[in-house]
Formats: C-alpha cells, sequence, structure tokens
C-alpha cells in the first residue's frame, strides 16, 4: 500500500505518460468514448423510460379502451355491414367472463367523434365543450386530478343520475370570471342546469381527452340525451400481471359471442390497447439499455487493450531502465506493480472524464427536452451502474497491465544493460 503513495512511483508514472503523449491520448480516447457512449445511451433509454411512465401515471398501464365498429363477414343470418352497438349489460359479462379484468366502464360521450358538442353557457358566456358520461369507477382506471375543494363523480350521482358536473380548466376560465370559484355554481349543458363540483386539472387520461372536457354522471347522461342501455366504448383495466394481449383477443371473443359476430371478423370491433403500447415502449428502452451495454463494453475492451498495447511499447522502450531497476534491489513484485498501476491509473482517468462528459451531454439532452410534449425525462443513469462500470474499467486494467508488467518482470538486468 505504500508503494502507492511513493511520490517516486507516480513521477515515473508521469515521466512514463509524458514520453507518449500524443500516442497515450489517442489510446486513452478509446476508452474514455467507450463509457462515454456507455452512459449517454443508458440514460437516454432511462429517459425515456421515466417520460413514457411520466405521461401515464394518472392512468392504468394494462388501460384497454375498446368499441363497436360494423360487421365485415356475414353470420348466423347476418348481413355483411351489419352496425353494432355495445350495451352496458356487455360490462357485467366481460368481467364475469374474463378473470383478468380488474375495473370496466361504460362511457357516453357528446361531441368527442363527430357531431356537435354540448353548449355550456352561464349568463352571458357560452361556448361549446365535450361531454363525457362517466361511472365513478373510471377515476380507478385514469386518476382524476381535481382541484382543492371540489371533488368527482360519486356513486350517488350515479345512483340519483344527479345533475351534476366536473368541469376542465378550459371550461372555467370561459364561463367563470377570474377570480370566481365555481364550485357549486351552475351552467347549462344543452339547456339543463348542472351544479359544478369539481373542475379537473387536465392530463392525458385518455387518448382523446382535452382541458374543456365536461364530465357527468353515466345514467345523467342516459336520461339527458335517450343513450338507453347503448355505450359508446368500454374502458378497461387488466390486473398488473395479466397479459394485455391475451385479454384484448379475450374482450373481442367474448363481444363477437354476445353479438352474434363470426368468430373470425377482425374488424366488429375496434380496440386501442395501451398495455401492449406500453409494453413495446419499454421494450424498446430495455433493449436500447443493452444494447449501450454491449457497445459501451466492447469499446472500453478495444481501448483498455489499446492502453496494454501502449505499455508493452513503453516496457519495451525502457529495457534499460528496468534492468537497472533489477540491477539495484528492485523485486519483481515492484516493477510488476509499477507497470500495473501505471495501466489502472490511464483506465481510470479515461472512465472518470467520459462519466463527466457523458453526464453533461444528459444534462444538455434534459434541459432541451423539458420544455415540450416529448416523452422525455430525467435521463440518468443509476449510481450502482456506474460503480460497476469503473469497476469493470478497473478489472480489464488490472488483466490488461500484467501483460506488459509480465514482460517487465521478465528482462534479466544483464540482458538489459546490454541494450543500446
Amino acid at each position: 500500500m505504500r508503494f502507492l503513495f511513493d511520490k517516486n512511483t507516480w513521477q515515473e508514472i508521469f515521466g512514463s505518460i509524458g514520453k507518449n503523449k500524443t500516442r497515450t491520448i489517442i489510446t486513452v480516447i478509446g476508452v474514455l468514448w467507450g463509457i462515454f457512449i456507455y452512459i449517454v445511451l443508458a440514460g437516454a433509454s432511462k429517459g425515456l423510460d421515466n417520460g413514457f411512465e411520466r405521461n401515464f401515471e394518472t392512468v392504468a398501464k394494462n388501460s384497454i379502451w375498446t368499441w363497436s365498429q360494423s360487421t365485415s363477414m356475414p353470420y348466423a343470418g347476418y348481413k355483411t355491414g351489419r352496425r353494432l352497438s355495445l350495451k352496458v349489460q356487455d360490462a357485467t359479462t366481460l368481467q364475469n367472463r374474463i378473470p383478468e379484468i380488474q375495473y370496466i366502464a361504460p362511457v357516453n360521450t357528446k361531441g368527442v367523434f363527430g357531431g356537435e358538442a354540448a353548449l355550456g353557457v352561464r349568463g352571458l358566456k357560452s361556448n361549446s365543450y365535450p361531454v363525457y358520461g362517466y361511472f365513478p369507477v373510471i377515476a380507478k382506471m385514469a386518476t382524476q386530478k381535481i382541484y382543492d375543494n371540489g371533488r368527482f363523480i360519486n356513486e350517488e350521482d350515479e345512483e340519483q343520475a344527479r345533475k351534476v358536473c366536473v368541469i376542465g380548466e378550459r371550461t372555467q376560465q370561459e364561463l367563470f370570471d377570474k377570480d370566481e370559484d365555481p364550485i357549486g355554481g351552475y351552467i347549462r349543458l344543452d339547456g339543463i342546469y348542472f351544479q359544478v363540483v369539481g373542475v379537473h386539472k387536465f392530463t392525458q387520461t385518455t387518448p382523446f381527452g382535452t382541458d374543456g372536457d365536461v364530465y357527468i354522471p353515466f345514467s345523467t347522461f342516459k336520461k339527458l340525451y335517450n343513450t338507453g342501455d347503448n355505450a359508446q366504448y368500454f374502458t378497461i383495466a387488466a390486473y398488473d400481471d395479466a397479459d394485455v394481449v391475451q385479454v384484448e383477443k379475450d374482450i373481442k371473443a367474448v363481444l363477437k359471442s354476445i353479438h352474434r359476430v363470426h368468430p373470425d371478423d377482425e374488424r366488429a370491433f375496434g380496440a386501442f390497447n395501451l398495455g401492449e403500447v406500453f409494453n413495446r415502449i419499454m421494450g424498446f428502452a430495455n433493449g436500447l439499455t443493452f444494447v449501450s451495454l454491449i457497445v459501451g463494453l466492447a469499446t472500453i475492451l478495444a481501448g483498455v487493450i489499446g492502453i496494454g498495447n501502449i505499455l508493452l511499447i513503453s516496457v519495451k522502450e525502457r529495457t534499460k531502465e528496468l534492468g537497472i531497476r533489477r540491477a539495484l534491489g528492485a523485486t519483481p513484485r515492484e516493477v510488476r506493480s509499477l507497470i500495473i498501476l501505471e495501466s489502472v491509473f490511464l483506465t481510470m482517468i479515461a472512465g472518470i472524464v467520459g462519466i463527466i462528459m457523458g453526464a453533461g451531454v444528459l444534462n444538455l439532452i434534459n434541459n432541451l427536452t423539458q420544455d415540450n410534449d416529448f416523452p422525455y425525462t430525467n435521463p440518468t443513469v443509476p449510481i450502482p451502474l456506474v460503480i460497476g462500470a469503473l469497476l469493470v474499467m478497473v478489472i480489464l486494467g488490472t488483466l490488461i497491465g500484467l501483460i506488459p508488467a509480465q514482460r517487465a518482470v521478465s528482462i534479466k538486468p544483464i540482458d538489459a544493460l546490454r541494450e543500446e
């Protein structure tokens, strides 16, 4: 250990490096570039992972939206092109037949998928807003951020078909005065008065939401727009450990059975599977991390081998010097330690500089992506992985250093002194 803190040891190491500055710098860049690539790619994949986690934090990641369309195949006496319609009772059937479904909620809308939105009026102010008929269970699948003093639709609202609503931020801004508390106030939706019980902060909990959406109880929507037992679509959340791709297939199979649709008809029911999309994104991020690890290690290994070659050349150039050392009493262990320490030192310096550069690039990327809609947040590499990478570099530096170190030890003093 005293060898490490010996001033002469470090003078010799720096002297050796100084004799081949250009060659040493070029070789060290190989190691630096390897750790730099690893840090940047691994951090980038983590930033992508964090970005999608943030974007989907308010909605169940195993969410599926499904809706009815038209048949494309004749079946059981029905012609092609039959227009289908989901029923509220279909939701109960689906939950009973598919145990992987955790929550399911029928939804009706006005002004979301075409058609006129509802006319919202308060005093002399008015505008058109999309309206959603929701069951309270929707809040368990998509977190509803409600401003202070407000609330979301509850079970009593649904059971009693209350004329209450939760409005969006834009709706509040356009229908209420700036300092006015909307909670408890009234607005008219298509001529019917509704009491405002909450204001929701806009978050992308569905693929088609806006900051002007108005939520009312499903039962109230049914009475207001005379929709009967029809549902425009179902919002479904599967359990976390469920195979969402298989759940989607099961949902469509059950719906085909209920509505007497040909089992091979792929156009009768549509679906958007957020779980499948999320899994693909996470797979891409994990793949990017794996690629960064492989590329980084390969580049680091190539750089470390380059350092070994530099030290072999250095040992050959210092044959006479090392021979004199041996003649003056230097032990093989001291000579070997000197060469290995030089190898590890160069590797560590390259690694630390590469990590600093990589962290700087990740910080720059983070600053450039903070104020846009791209799903990218906080690109970082966990400290244990960074420490692990440094340890790998130290181990590789030590192993590679053994080759020139053994070459140095094998030099006989008498042979070294004869060299010119």
